[in-house]
């Protein structure tokens, strides 16, 4: 945008120079030949007349003193014309250069930069800044973060950082095609890279309903060959091994990318899906472990209402926790995760405890889910509620933040 302004501005400044300067100097020069005509013709004429005065003299018809007077005379009026404004005489010979051309000309190229700026520049973009969605105070939902990046992919549809921006904002509002598109954009313009397949594949994974279907273990493949420690990539291998009771894989695609000590990964969040994986291997019979762990675990599939799509914002923290259904309710277990994640599943186990009691398989528990905005577990006024009256543990179940906090 900066570079656009720049060319603007030295085109309109180029242009008045070409279009004045010429006009400027060619009045300028008019007044100097005036002034030069009108001198040539006053010398020419006192020549003249000094040339009859000498041959006057010459022919006797004058005396030494009278040619002297008449030759003072003469200079003296030579001087006067040449000090008097321009000549009357000579003006009505020399017209003066209009305004019309410079004026139209300068208006033209004032009109062709306007056009240029509303075809190319940041208008748009512009617009939606000065529109009433842009101006409300607070963090931008992420319904609008997606509606002002569609607006600058109009602008910029070469720019494939903010395709693969717009795609994983797809992701968060589980709009899974969309984000495909998106990451199919990106790829046309930056070309097939590991960094752009695997957010490709974790997409298409979610839209087959968390299933590894030929085409996606396609592209995880072809990722992986491109860069075997591609984060996004091992993430989803790591999550389908989970899902699927291979934990020993999942631990070891997760831990590849903690070995990678890249900046731009939760580590933390990845360590407690490490530890979560470890804890249904601690059995020393691995399928007395499985059963056992998934007996005494609850499942969620986590998501939020389409209608409370817009009140989801960067920065907002899940909290997910189970407590007795009897009085006291006491509580069991909680597991914290980032809104980014959000559509997400979870796994509640005993690892997770935040008290002596356990998760016991056959037990009813009662589950809730918080969307805070202030890193807060207890509810608040703005935040998004799901519940679950009554689980048993070891099932798994769907849990819809469904509800705003008010």
């Amino acid at each position: 945008m900066t570079t656009l302004w720049i060319f603007l501005a030295l085109f309109i400044l180029v242009s008045i120079l070409l279009i004045w300067l010429p006009h400027f100097r060619q009045t300028a020069l008019l007044k100097t030949a005036t002034k030069t005509v009108r001198k040539q013709t006053n010398l020419t004429l006192f020549n003249q007349r000094l040339h009859v005065l000498e041959q006057e003299l010459k022919d006797n018809l004058l005396d030494q003193n009278e040619f002297n007077s008449l030759k003072q005379e003469f200079e003296i009026s030579l001087l006067q014309d040449i000090k008097q404004g321009e000549d009357e005489a000579l003006m009505p010979h020399i017209k003066p250069k209009g305004l019309f051309w410079p004026s139209l000309m300068t208006l033209v190229v004032l009109a062709i930069s306007g056009y240029l700026y509303s075809s190319i520049g940041a208008y748009q973009a512009l617009a939606w800044a000065n529109s009433p969605k842009s101006q409300q105070k607070g963090p931008l939902s992420m319904q609008q973060r997606i509606e002002m990046m569609q607006a600058q992919a109009q602008i910029q549809p070469d720019n494939s950082q903010l395709w693969f921006s717009l795609g994983h904002a797809y992701m968060a509002t589980n709009e899974y095609k969309a984000a495909i598109n998106a990451f199919d954009t990106a790829i046309d313009l930056a070309g097939i890279h590991a960094e752009l397949l695997g957010p490709k594949a974790t997409a298409m994974y979610y839209d087959a309903q968390q299933t590894l279907t030929p085409e996606i273990q396609s592209l995880i493949k072809q990722s992986l060959t491109l860069n075997p420690t591609d984060p996004s990539t091992l993430l989803l291998v790591g999550m389908d091994a989970f899902l699927n009771g291979q934990y020993q894989a999942a631990i070891d695609a997760w831990q590849l990318i903690l070995d990678t000590n890249q900046d731009n990964i939760d580590r933390v969040a990845i360590s407690n899906a490490i530890n979560n994986a470890k804890a249904q291997l601690k059995e020393p019979d691995p399928q007395a472990a499985i059963e056992t762990e998934l007996n005494n675990t609850l499942t969620l599939n986590i998501s939020v209402a389409s209608a409370l799509q817009s009140h989801i914002n960067t920065g907002d923290t899940l909290f997910v926790f189970a407590r007795t259904t009897t009085v006291p309710q006491v509580p069991l277990v909680a597991i914290k995760v980032s809104a980014d994640a959000l559509p997400t599943q979870v796994v509640l186990t005993n690892s997770d405890s935040l008290s002596e009691q356990k998760l016991i398989k056959g037990e009813a528990v009662e589950v809730i889910a918080v969307l805070s905005k202030n890193n807060n577990l207890k509810p608040q006024a703005g935040d998004l509620k799901g519940h679950i009256a009554s689980l048993v543990v070891g099932e798994n179940a769907q849990l819809e933040l469904n509800t705003l906090v008010k």
